[in-house]
């Protein structure tokens, strides 16, 4: 296994291109599934989970191929409707296959999915969505088995807005008989991606980028071409980095309506923010004020930022609290920020963090992918040398971050983690 090594305490200056959307490029990377030909897809990251979905759908008959960021997929021969476990238990994810292969073969057997280590995402809302389409559906030796002579139109409406089921739903009805409206839909940018892929493939959709969608179904689709929007996330990452570094960095090819909460709430930790067009101008000096935040479906604060908002609010000047209300037990990174000298303490899904002076450097380790990011942020503002051992994680959704912080002037680098005999 590889690992960072972080020095701690360079600011950050210089321009760092953001990569395209894991979330969004997943569930577009099924979508291809619908209809037989040939789908190419620019803007692609290069990520550990874009080639677990990549080998998915080869295990399915897929034939794909990706050169730079451009990743082409050919559909004409998908001959198995099986998702197996070994795959899908190292991404969750994976369960976007089922909608997609409903939809088109009438059949699909998809294993339960896996993924991070902290914390269960059951798939109820995934299974209640495609039951209301018609689909019969049994769960038998750990695996999802649906099937459907046809799917028709329904109204769905989830009890908690759920990203997943809304893009799995969202996939099945758009071949569905007649009219499906999905009420409580996630407006995340991701499913707004989604939508607008397919209705580039002939798909009919209302409400894109409401908490409302309603789809008239169609009979075919035909592959289409598309660009990934920028990650959010990993946009959100940097600016992160750059609060807790210091410094004055730029990020292109990011859409910062998608951070609008991410942006507010770092001004409000006294972080100079300038949005012009696609780019981001972030300047930081200093330890921040303290602020504190509570996770939320889209628009409200990402549950994909908690991490790194916790590890800066470790430095700010006061008390915050962090509260996640969409994964109430995603704290596993407490516990490795508390050995870089964070003090925090944990009630219930809330984190009281108190700031600190300072955060000194030390070995900890990476459990789930944003855990990874916070601890790299950490690492990037303590002092002296901390070692981030279990990077896999963090290659799952950030493309080549310490060859990108490197650029940005951290003394940060990948080496091989040799166990101790």
């Amino acid at each position: 296994m590889d690992r960072f090594v972080i020095i701690g305490g360079k600011p950050l200056h210089g321009t760092v291109r953001i990569s395209g959307a894991k979330n969004a490029t997943l569930p577009i990377m099924t979508a291809a599934l619908l209809t037989p030909g040939k789908t190419v897809l620019h803007n692609v990251p290069q990520l550990r989970d874009i080639h677990t979905m990549a080998k998915l759908l080869e295990i399915l008959g897929v034939r794909w191929e990706m050169v730079d960021h451009q990743l082409t997929l050919h559909t004409e021969e998908v001959t198995k409707q099986e998702a197996p476990y070994q795959l899908v238990k190292t991404m969750r994810a994976s369960v976007y296959v089922l909608g997609p292969l409903l939809a088109r073969f009438g059949q699909a057997k998809v294993s339960l999915p896996g993924g991070c280590a902290w914390g269960p995402r059951p798939v109820d809302l995934h299974l209640k969505g495609i039951k209301a389409l018609g689909a019969n559906v049994i769960l038998e030796e750990g695996y999802i088995i649906a099937t459907a002579s046809k799917l028709h139109g329904a109204k769905i409406v989830f009890e908690i807005s759920s990203v997943g089921a809304t893009g799995n739903v969202l996939m099945a009805a758009v071949l569905a008989k007649g009219t499906t409206v999905i009420e409580n839909a996630a407006c995340e940018p991701d499913i707004e991606a989604l939508a607008n892929f397919l209705v580039k493939m002939g798909a009919k959709i209302d409400g894109i980028g409401t908490s409302k969608l309603e789809i008239e179904g169609v009979d075919s689709l035909s592959p289409t071409e598309d660009t990934m929007i920028p990650d959010r996330i990993e946009a959100g990452t940097f600016l992160v980095a750059c609060g807790m570094a210091g410094g004055d960095i730029q990020l292109e090819s990011v859409q910062p309506r998608h951070l609008e909460m991410v942006i507010e709430k770092s001004r409000e930790a006294g972080m100079t923010v300038e949005a012009t067009g696609s780019i981001l101008r972030l300047k930081s000096d200093g330890r921040p004020k303290p602020v504190s935040i509570k996770t939320a479906p889209y628009p409200g604060f990402p549950t994909d930022m908690q991490a790194q908002w916790m590890a800066w609010m470790c430095l700010a000047k006061g008390d915050s609290l962090i509260t996640d209300t969409i994964f109430r037990d995603r704290f596993t990174h407490v516990a490795e920020l508390l050995r870089l000298g964070a003090s925090i303490s944990m009630e219930a899904n809330t984190a009281m963090v108190h700031g600190q002076e300072k955060l000194l450097g030390a070995p900890v380790m990476s459990t789930d992918l944003r855990a990874s990011a916070c601890l790299v942020l950490a690492g990037l503002a303590a002092q002296g040398r901390t070692v981030v051992s279990r990077v896999y994680h963090i290659d799952r959704g950030y493309e080549r971050i310490e060859e990108k912080l490197q650029g940005l002037g951290a003394e940060i680098w990948r080496e091989e983690d040799v166990p101790i005999q």
